[in-house]
């Protein structure tokens, strides 16, 4: 017993020992603490040579701060109202090589504490990655419902909410291992790149598995796994021919961050008097008449309660915002960003957020959640929009939500003058508001949205006329989770069924959908229409890039043209419920130069095009001979 007390001891003390010795922080008083560095490293090599560190600890602004480090210059120590806060303006200089570097933290000559502060090297090729595009086919998925690889981290020490799977708006214990154990069902189907629901930590009482309450901005939450994980995570996505799309939220944090109970400054957030919702009014962010008072409730209300609003007009509150987007791009190797409530924030300074990254990262791709009913209001959010206000905003893709409306309705409804398929048709005349159509994201539905089939009736036909439209209209592509197996949101709402666990991933669950022997014979008709639409979609550069023509619907007939120098693609849809054979002469200006074609889903040949018979509710997608 002795023996085994002593050993316990000494490796008690061995433990401490090695934390002191290798810790970035050693304290030295307990009046004067160092607690948090962030970014916590940095890398060598970017155009912008400017870094800004926010230095967190007990009175840590009486200190004064020195560094020798070749080429690693302190500009400005700059000192806010709070004096627990430091935010050091440095210059990572051209040529500067990585290794570590020892700040130093003094204070009446006497060193209280030192941080070891590690600059990377950039990976080869990392300035020139190509971000998502319209050649892709965007995956959403929530984590805390996709599937649970790891039920060992399902409740974490320090985490406030424990997992309780029976309550549909609590943890579920979905997370990183649970997406790294299905990437091939990912990659299988056909998906090119996946869009994640926020994984950075969100330590809140309640509702903290859909991730949009931030707590920490550079800490994957440990209910979902680590920091290495999610890297991990992104190069298994990498290796199999993928894109990861990581999901920001720069409009507000979460009640539970650590700075809300010390606020760097009074001016952090955006504080009222009392608690002031937003009116959810996005458009008087671009409303040429918009009162000063309604637009001041928009962009400075708090989206909830446990959401406090970010004041980006905060310069120090603004660069954190664009060095945590760098820095994940950098450390993951991402693809994409999704922003979301990008109307919400302060929208000179996200033109700010997207220069900046532009400037590190030419070819990256990022789409804003836009969430507005008129294309032209949608337009202005999109980078290089012709404004009439000069705006520009750096943002080169945002979501369809005027044709998300669109194919809610566009099925259900008896085909007239501005109703049915006709609403397709009308939404892609206003693409002259776009600066680039090619680059927004089309869905039918999402994580915020009752599923489509729900909206259809639960008729799968309209739902596969919705994917095929989808998949072959101008844009960039964007399933949800669950899709291509006919997950619905049932008679029970809110957003909780609109997230609900993808059946299969969870130790017992009756039902696989994951694998074809686990699927119904329904579900597994979804799944192969899809997968067949997908691969087929993977290699097709004539809808990926190439020009669109379309005819006015007529008699619920629908028909368009995807065409680029090298081939055609004709989509044809029937919205009637009956069959409908189709004299196809009025379509001669495509047709004339062909006789013949492959119907995609069915891989049948035509070998006269003269006259197509469609069944009710259903879509033809030919590659014309």
């Amino acid at each position: 017993m002795i023996d085994n007390i002593y050993n316990n001891q000494l490796i008690r003390f061995r433990l401490i020992f090695l934390f002191v010795l290798f810790s970035p922080f050693a304290i030295y008083s307990q009046e004067i603490t160092l607690e948090r560095v962030e970014p916590p490293f940095w890398w060598t090599g970017f155009i912008n040579t400017d870094l800004q560190l926010l230095v967190y600890g007990k009175n840590i602004s009486t200190t004064t701060v020195s560094i020798d480090y070749p080429g690693l210059i302190i500009r400005k120590i700059n000192k806010l109202s709070n004096p627990n806060y430091l935010f050091l303006d440095l210059t990572v200089g051209k040529g500067t090589r990585p290794g570590i570097a020892s700040f130093q933290f003094k204070s009446k000559g006497k060193v209280i504490a030192k941080y070891l502060y590690e600059l990377k090297g950039r990976k080869k090729g990392s300035a020139t990655r190509h971000g998502f595009s319209a050649s892709d086919v965007l995956y959403l998925l929530m984590p805390d419902r996709f599937a649970n690889g790891d039920p060992s981290n399902d409740n974490m020490p320090g985490m406030i909410e424990t997992v309780d799977r029976a309550n549909k708006d609590g943890r579920h214990g979905g997370d990183i291992k649970g997406i790294a154990d299905h990437l091939d069902y990912i990659r299988d189907l056909g998906a090119t790149a996946i869009w994640i629901n926020p994984l950075v930590e969100n330590n809140q009482k309640v509702y903290s598995y859909h991730g949009y309450s931030t707590t920490d901005y550079y800490k994957i939450d440990p209910r979902f796994g680590t920091n290495d994980d999610y890297v991990k995570l992104c190069d298994g996505i990498h290796q199999r021919g993928m894109k990861v799309i990581m999901d920001m939220i720069f409009n507000h944090c979460g009640s539970g961050h650590w700075w809300m109970e010390d606020l760097p400054s009074a001016d952090w957030v955006n504080e009222w008097p009392e608690f002031t919702r937003t009116n959810y009014r996005a458009g008087t962010a671009s409303d040429p008449y918009a009162s000063a008072a309604d637009s001041n409730v928009f962009v400075r209300g708090w989206f909830d309660k446990t959401m406090p609003d970010m004041n980006q007009h905060n310069p120090f509150v603004i660069n954190y915002l664009i060095q945590n987007s760098i820095w994940w791009i950098e450390y993951a190797g991402l693809d994409g960003i999704r922003h979301d409530t990008h109307p919400y924030a302060f929208k000179d300074m996200m033109a700010e957020w997207g220069k900046r990254i532009a400037q590190e990262y030419p070819d990256f791709n990022m789409v804003g959640e836009c969430w507005m009913n008129f294309p032209a209001s949608v337009a202005y959010w999109q980078k290089d929009a012709r404004n009439k206000d000069g705006y520009n905003s750096w943002l080169p893709s945002v979501f369809d939500f005027p044709m998300y409306d669109a194919i809610g309705k566009a099925f259900n409804e008896k085909d007239g003058w501005n109703t049915g398929i006709l609403r397709l048709y009308d939404i892609l005349t206003q693409d002259l508001s776009y600066a680039n159509p090619s680059n927004l994201v089309v869905f039918a539905e999402n994580h915020d949205v009752n599923r489509f089939l729900d909206s259809q009736n639960i008729d799968t036909r309209k739902f596969k006329m919705a994917m095929a439209f989808i998949l072959t209209t101008r844009g960039i592509p964007q399933l949800y989770y669950g899709s291509e197996v006919l997950m619905s949101t049932g008679t029970d709402k809110g957003d909780g069924c609109k997230r609900k666990d993808f059946p299969g991933g969870w130790p017992g669950d009756p039902h696989n959908a994951f694998t074809s022997q686990g699927r119904t014979d329904t579900e597994n008709d979804m799944y192969d229409y899809l997968h067949r639409l997908l691969q087929w979609r993977k290699s097709k550069e004539v809808i990926h890039s190439g020009k669109l023509r379309h005819f006015i619907p007529r008699d619920g007939i629908y028909a368009y043209f995807r065409y680029n120098a090298k081939e055609v693609v004709m989509v044809v849809m029937n919205n009637n419920e009956e069959a409908k054979t189709i004299d196809t002469e009025r379509y001669k200006e495509f047709l004339k130069k062909y006789k013949a074609g492959t119907e995609v889903i069915s891989g049948s040949s035509i070998k006269d095009l003269s006259k197509l018979t469609l069944a009710g509710k259903s879509v033809m997608i030919i590659e014309l001979k």
